[in-house]
């Protein structure tokens, strides 16, 4: 026998029709509140949809409570960046470590440029410097250097190089110094306050002086090759 729908028209909202208005098969709504009710084989009249329930076990029609997230088509967020879902034409900023994964057939990431940031100080260098590389990958020391110096890489005060990086990776960063008629040149190199565990190999040879008038550009790859242990490969050029 076909499926019918009876109409039941009540003003009384969750009013559930009489076995004796239904035959089995037909289906009834109340037009009030939409409810829908069919007459099951022992002639029971039953609300379609009670036996859907949440997470949590209550019926769907008085368990669900808060609002829906916006990432699973709700208006929990008024905004994507409200639900953290990055929108792609627009500026983001990631405070966290992004890790970009490539394949053995394909490279980690493509990009058509990108910005460092450069820290500018009018600043002589001298005595220990300390390099924080969370903060910067360029250091331009705008005033002529005073003493030769030691640099000292490190994450950021209060957080090691080595604590930062894992073995097998590095990162590159460069030192600009201002140099006078007297120019001095970077004397050692520390990896979080010391020497000891790194090894910094110069290319050509390790310098034993600056070059008057000008900026000596000081560029570092750091290799984490075990804990607390690095090999840095530096070099010095000079840009008058």
């Amino acid at each position: 026998m076909p499926t019918t729908i009876v109409t039941k028209n009540s003003s009384t909202a969750s009013a559930v029709p009489s076995a004796g208005s239904l035959i089995q098969g037909e289906l009834a709504v109340n037009v009030t509140d939409k409810r829908l009710y069919t007459k099951n084989a022992s002639g029971t009249v039953v609300e379609l949809g009670t036996s859907l329930t949440n997470a949590t076990g209550l019926p769907l029609t008085t368990g669900v409570t808060g609002t829906l997230p916006i990432a699973n088509g709700g208006t929990g967020s008024s905004t994507l960046a409200g639900a953290n879902i990055p929108v792609t034409n627009v500026a983001n900023s990631f405070t966290g470590l992004q890790t970009f994964a490539g394949t053995s057939s394909n490279a980690d990431l493509k990009t058509s440029n990108i910005l460092e940031t450069a820290t500018v100080s009018a600043t002589a260098a001298t005595g220990t410097i300390a390099y924080d590389t969370t903060t910067q990958s360029v250091l331009y020391y705008t005033s002529n250097a005073s003493a030769n110096w030691t640099v000292n890489f490190r994450g950021s005060s209060g957080t090691s190089l080595n604590t930062i990086m894992s073995t097998g990776e590095s990162m590159s960063v460069s030192f600009l110094v201002t140099q006078g008629s007297t120019a001095y040149y970077n004397s050692a190199v520390q990896v979080d306050g010391t020497t000891s565990g790194v090894t910094t190999k110069w290319q050509g040879a390790a310098p034993t002086s600056g070059n008057a008038s000008s900026i000596d550009s000081y560029t570092y790859v750091i290799i984490k090759t075990g804990s607390a242990t690095f090999t840095v490969l530096a070099s010095q050029t000079k840009f008058a």
